[in-house]
């Protein structure tokens, strides 16, 4: 039966600041080092899996992180494609800012329903704004009017989905076995169309950072059945942790 491996990213440094990330380029944390070996050990453990290449998004921190878990592997070998599909979803104005201070200015439901609903933004960024991606050389080739100045997650799906049906189903049903480095909110797009979940029900569902996780599907690529590796009470902490991190939400 067709064969996924997606991973999150290792803890990167601005995780560990509890700041807004987005496209921002920033690398792993020395927490995040650790957690992308603990994922190719964990990958490593099973024997029945054989992966046969990689795809992650053109930012550093998941970039380092398939590098390191593909050296635990002894898979260094392996073709790897970046895409910038595969980004995290852009923060807009929030981009660099701590998560709990946001939550004191605007609001913890505010920044709740900036973070995790299906159709609500952040505020934009303005194009002259450094930030804006139009002034990073590695989206030279990519069409202006792609670029975003904001996402909620929908606008993710929009961009994550036609990869999949372009490349990644593919490869499926060709027989390949791909491995997915992304990120939360690029994984999250994925999970909800794979596994059809709903707007309603995908505000819960948290990605937690160095846990891999293998899917397998039917020979149509319909969703069949997901598990996480590892311990699962060390899994539930961990995507606990992240939604934890703008603080609690007011009654």
């Amino acid at each position: 039966m067709p064969t996924l491996v997606v991973l999150r990213h290792g803890e990167s440094t601005w995780n560990a600041e509890n700041r807004f990330t987005g496209w921002t380029d920033v690398d792993l944390s020395p927490a995040g080092e650790q957690e992308a070996r603990s994922a190719g050990k964990l990958l490593a453990e099973e024997t029945e899996l054989h992966i046969d290449l990689v795809h992650t998004s053109v930012l550093t921190r998941a970039v380092r992180t398939a590098n390191l878990a593909l050296e635990e592997m002894g898979l260094s070998f392996l073709p790897v494609i970046r895409h910038w599909r595969l980004n995290e979803r852009h923060y807009g104005a929030l981009q660099g800012g701590n998560k709990k201070e946001a939550a004191a200015t605007f609001g913890a439901e505010q920044v709740k329903l900036w973070r995790r609903s299906y159709a609500t933004p952040p505020p934009a960024l303005e194009l002259d704004d450094p930030r804006h991606p139009s002034h990073d050389p590695r989206y030279r080739d990519v069409a202006p009017s792609a670029l975003p100045a904001t996402e909620c997650l929908a606008d993710v799906v929009v961009r994550v989905v036609p990869y999949w049906e372009d490349v990644i189903g593919p490869e499926l049903l060709s027989g390949v076995t791909p491995f997915i480095v992304a990120h939360g909110n690029s994984i999250r797009a994925l999970t909800m169309f794979l596994e059809h979940i709903s707007e309603d029900d995908i505000v819960g569902v948290e990605i937690p950072t160095g846990w891999p996780r293998i899917l397998t599907l039917d020979d149509k690529l319909n969703f069949v059945k997901g598990r996480y590796l590892g311990d699962p009470a060390a899994v539930a902490a961990a995507a606990a942790a992240v939604a934890a991190q703008a603080g609690p939400v007011s009654a």
